[in-house]
């Protein structure tokens, strides 16, 4: 029986003895004649993911070959890996499976929430900053496994998911009965192929993904041939872990993982570069990409670093004054106030003894946070803080409301000096928007490792957010957890002005 005759494999379907509610269906694994569905477990009260192998029990090849699949899941059971999602339980037929379901096995994992792979990289290649973290988790993932003697099958897209945190996981557990390790290698270099290029690498992929293009001699063609900016090294570990070849073929994930950390580390040097703005005003937007400058960026980045420097040395010289006044056994002479940065300190206090005062605080600069790195609107970012009431920032959008294409968009504001803010206000007019107020250690710090410190759900106009006492911090991110819906299968939110007001 074939997946596509199976009438029970429709969402709102019940299969497993009554127990798992189809919800809907995330992928189709032709090799392992296998549907891959999101689904309720009715007796937890939970979702979970399965893997369905779908044939006849009469076919005794297929239902040997779906028998060994369950048989090698339940032995990974024991497995557990953040990159690997926990297997629950397998089920075959008369153990879980009723007869006339078509079912000839069923692995069923922990749900992945995120979003599926295939929608990641539905609007075009990632940065290979991007792919390099997004892929780490899952090459850790199989090496662990690889060194334990498991094979964990992840050598298909629509078995992978996004974690909310912005990381691959294989989500639908389940290796093919004749998979090895070598494999996995392969999986692991075809999913980095896709994540660059947007195209699918080995045989029995997706029908709606193109296949990688291949040369005269039937090799695939390198990922930098495709997009010239790509790194040397990940285009050509992408291409090398596709290679059976024993010279120049890479055969392990640790080799792979090997070449993501040097490139992670590469990109970590230019991920706080602000990208130079093609408009009049100075946006600063955070990026993780690699700046493309023509001629007259490289101008304007000339200009900005000697302004810096004489403003740097402009600092230093105003330290120098102050030292020397310090030490100095005469009081000053002079009847005006005592400038420090960022405050004005009457005469006669010293800036040691100045209260912070409270007020709206300006951040320095502010950019689109976005865990998938693809950030919506990016240079639009500083029109949210530029005090005026007629520009604004707005997410892209999406047809699917959160956190079906992303978990979240948000702003990142980093202030000059660490603060320690009373409230925020932000004008909207996307009613219905719900946003988390968050406290981070740097700008690109990872969402699980940023703090929530106050949640809301926007008005129609000005919405007030109070925050509770916490440690001063540089950098504040507003986290869009829930868009505004149009009521038009439309969801999108805007944000015309943000008001930081500090504590006293």
């Amino acid at each position: 029986m074939s997946s596509g005759t199976n009438a029970a494999l429709l969402a709102g379907g019940v299969i497993g003895g009554g127990r798992y509610r189809l919800l809907a269906k995330s992928g189709t694994d032709d090799r392992s004649h296998a549907e891959l569905w999101r689904a309720r477990d009715g007796q937890l009260n939970r979702d979970v993911a399965l893997t369905i192998m779908l044939g006849d029990l009469s076919d005794t090849e297929a239902a040997g070959r779906a028998r060994r699949t369950v048989e090698r899941a339940m032995h990974a059971a024991s497995f557990t890996h953040p990159g690997v999602s926990r297997v629950i339980d397998v089920l075959t037929p008369g153990n879980g499976i009723q007869p006339g379901e078509g079912i000839l096995g069923m692995v069923v994992a922990e749900w992945t929430q995120g979003t599926d792979l295939m929608d990641l990289i539905a609007e075009g290649p990632l940065p290979a900053g991007a792919a390099t973290r997004l892929l780490e988790p899952l090459g850790a993932a199989i090496e662990g496994a690889h060194h334990a003697g498991l094979v964990l099958g992840a050598d298909h897209p629509q078995r992978i998911r996004v974690t909310s945190d912005g990381r691959l996981r294989l989500a639908f557990p389940g290796p093919r009965p004749d998979a090895i390790a070598r494999d996995d290698v392969k999986g692991l270099g075809a999913i980095l192929y896709l994540l660059l290029t947007g195209r699918w690498a080995l045989p029995g992929g997706p029908t709606d993904i193109q296949p990688a293009p291949t040369g005269p001699d039937g090799s695939v063609v390198a990922p930098s041939t495709l997009h010239p900016y790509l790194p040397h090294e990940l285009s050509s570990v992408a291409v090398r872990s596709l290679e059976d070849t024993s010279v120049g073929g890479i055969r392990t994930s640790a080799a792979i993982l090997q070449v993501l950390d040097q490139i992670a580390a590469e990109e970590a040097e230019t991920a706080l570069i602000p990208a130079v703005s093609k408009d009049a005003d100075d946006d600063v937007v955070w990026t993780t990409q690699r700046p493309v400058q023509n001629k007259e960026q490289r101008k304007k980045l000339l200009i900005s670093v000697g302004v810096l420097a004489l403003a740097t040395l402009g600092v230093i010289v105003w330290l120098a004054v102050q030292i020397v006044g310090f030490f100095s056994d005469e009081p000053s002479k002079g009847g005006g106030p005592t400038v420090v940065i960022g405050q004005t300190v009457p005469s006669g206090q010293s800036s040691a003894e100045a209260p912070t005062p409270a007020g709206p605080a300006q951040p320095a600069s502010i950019g689109v946070y976005d865990v998938t790195n693809q950030p919506d609107n990016q240079r639009d970012a500083n029109r949210a803080v530029d005090n005026n009431g007629n520009t604004f920032w707005r997410t892209d959008n999406y047809f699917q409301p959160f956190p079906a294409m992303k978990p979240g968009i948000g702003l990142m504001a980093s202030f000059a000096e660490p603060a320690r803010l009373a409230s925020i206000t932000i004008t909207s007019p996307s009613k219905g928007t719900k946003v988390e107020i968050r406290v981070a250690s740097a700008a690109d710090a990872p969402l699980e490792e940023t703090k929530v410190i106050a949640s809301a759900e926007l008005s129609a106009g000005q919405t007030q957010i109070q925050l509770g006492d916490y440690e001063p911090t540089q950098h504040v991110l507003i986290w869009i957890t829930q868009l505004s819906n149009k009521g038009t299968g439309e969801n999108q939110s805007e944000i015309r002005e943000i008001l930081y007001t500090r504590a006293q």
